[in-house]
């Protein structure tokens, strides 16, 4: 049974990233004809409806999903990730989607290298030697020194360091709240900081557009959608090397649809920040800690 349900995580893994691919896709378009703040700020306001849905038909209603003893750390978690949301955005429309998700990437080396002084947690010298083979990855994706540095490849690094930071104070949060909790003030949260910030940056859409807005929004909740199914069934070390296919279905979308090229310095620096992340993730699952 356990090895059943292993089979159907990994399926809801690879159907998750492929909705999240999609949502890139249209996030990239929209970003590129519109202002990033508004882009995230409608896609926000589809996301915090489907999280008080979702909290409002389970035990207690909104008041026990809202309910927490860290109301700071949990709006600082919510507010992070949807900064993190408007950078990585900002990178698809300036560097392309192919390159943003090659730097971005590294996160999980991030989360890897960040656990000991975040969480206290010992990270052993094999998944440290990892981490830094997987930098030694970024570095050959960026190609600093060769021609002119491009200065928006920073934008998928950064991204990168907030949503493991956000991950990882995702973690410290599970410790006294539940995975219910932790999601509605993500939504809700979100969704108000976002407002407050891309109000200001409104403009007309167009019909067609608008269409396209409404597919990036379902494909967002049906994401998060199939994501907690795909917890709900099989381990979070299990699933999580797929996480990286993401990465072949954005290249065929930047390659098909955006007219995107693959240089060979990004598709050998993702090959080598990828097999170091999925070490990192098995060394963990392994020994539970180093």
């Amino acid at each position: 049974m356990t090895e059943q349900n292993t089979r159907l995580g990994i399926m809801m893994m690879l159907l998750t990233t492929l909705i999240f691919a999609m949502q890139d896709g249209l996030s990239r378009h929209l970003a590129g004809e519109y202002n990033v703040y508004m882009v995230v700020m409608i896609r926000y306001w589809f996301f915090a409806a489907f999280v008080i849905t979702v909290a409002g038909r389970k035990a207690g209603g909104l008041r026990a999903a809202a309910r927490t003893r860290q109301p700071v750390l949990q709006a600082f978690r919510a507010l992070l990730l949807v900064a993190e949301i408007c950078v990585i955005v900002a990178g698809f429309t300036l560097l392309g989607l192919i390159e943003s998700h090659a730097v971005f990437a590294c996160y999980p080396l991030l989360i890897a290298a960040l656990s000991g002084p975040v969480l206290g947690e010992r990270v052993g010298w094999r998944r440290w030697s990892a981490i830094g083979v997987g930098f030694i990855g970024v570095i050959i994706i960026l190609e600093p020194g060769f021609g002119v540095f491009q200065p928006e490849a920073i934008l998928p690094l950064i991204a990168a360091l907030m949503f493991a930071l956000y991950g990882l104070l995702t973690r410290y949060a599970a410790r006294q709240d539940s995975a219910a909790t932790s999601f509605f003030w993500t939504g809700v949260v979100g969704a108000i900081g976002m407002t407050a910030v891309g109000m200001w940056f409104w403009e007309p859409m167009t019909a067609s557009d608008w269409g396209w807005m409404v597919l990036m929004c379902i494909t967002g909740a049906g994401g998060h959608y199939t994501l907690i199914k795909c917890y709900e069934v099989a381990e979070a070390s299990a699933v999580q090397p797929f996480t990286y296919l993401q990465l072949v279905f954005i290249t065929i979308l930047g390659v098909t649809v955006f007219g995107e090229t693959i240089r060979i310095n990004v598709a050998i620096g993702v090959g080598i920040v990828v097999a170091a992340g999925v070490f990192t993730l098995w060394r963990q699952r392994v020994t539970g800690h180093s």
